[in-house]
Order: C-alpha cells, then sequence, then structure tokens
C-alpha cells in the first residue's frame, strides 16, 4: 500500500484532526516576537525545553532577526493573552523583552481548517 511505505520511509510523518477553534473559545490569536538576553546555546536549549510547556503557545520559530523567536499564541480573548505573556511567556528563561502582534482576522491557518 502506497500510503504505508510513505510512513515507513518518513514522508509521512503523523496524522492530526483539524479542529474548529470557535467551538473551543480559542478565537483569539496573537504572535509575540522574543528577545532573548543570552543566545548560546545552553541558554537556547533551556528557553526551548520550558516553552514547549505552555500549552496556548500553537507554534515557536527560532528567527534569523533583530529577534530570536516567534510565537504563535491561540487564547480565548485578549485578557487571556496579557496573563499567559506576563506570567508564563515574560518569565520564560533568558527572556529580554517581547512584542506582540493581535490577528484581526484569520485568512489561512494550516492547523484550523473552515
Amino acid at each position: 500500500m502506497r500510503l504505508k511505505r510513505l510512513v515507513n520511509e518518513g514522508y509521512i510523518t503523523g496524522f492530526r484532526a483539524v479542529l474548529n477553534p470557535a467551538k473551543m473559545g480559542l478565537e483569539h490569536i496573537a504572535f509575540a516576537e522574543v528577545k532573548l538576553s543570552d543566545t548560546r546555546e545552553e541558554a537556547l536549549r533551556a528557553f526551548n525545553a520550558a516553552v514547549k510547556k505552555i500549552r496556548e503557545v500553537e507554534e515557536c520559530h527560532m528567527i534569523a532577526s533583530s529577534f530570536d523567536y516567534l510565537l504563535k499564541v491561540r487564547t480565548s480573548d485578549i485578557k487571556r493573552y496579557r496573563i499567559v505573556l506576563g506570567e508564563k511567556i515574560s518569565t520564560l528563561p533568558y527572556v529580554a523583552s517581547t512584542s506582540t502582534f493581535v490577528v484581526m482576522e484569520n485568512v489561512v491557518d494550516a492547523g484550523f481548517r473552515r
């Protein structure tokens, strides 16, 4: 079977359900730029391990830019986002500063199709 071969050869690494964020009360999306105070390997490993524990962080990407990471954060509303930013993201290891971009309309989202 072709599908089984693609899985066995590593072309397909998994399967997932496509969720409806409105039904889950998770329609608020924000992107947070994160700048670290230290970018040596030990600091990056510590940040990477800690950010994976924040359930509201849907995606985390190390970026080659004036900041170090870009996080996609999904919450119920802006009030909840402020709590996640202040109590979770800002307290991650080596975080020096953050900057937020709030999504006004979700046009294309690979994880949540309409």
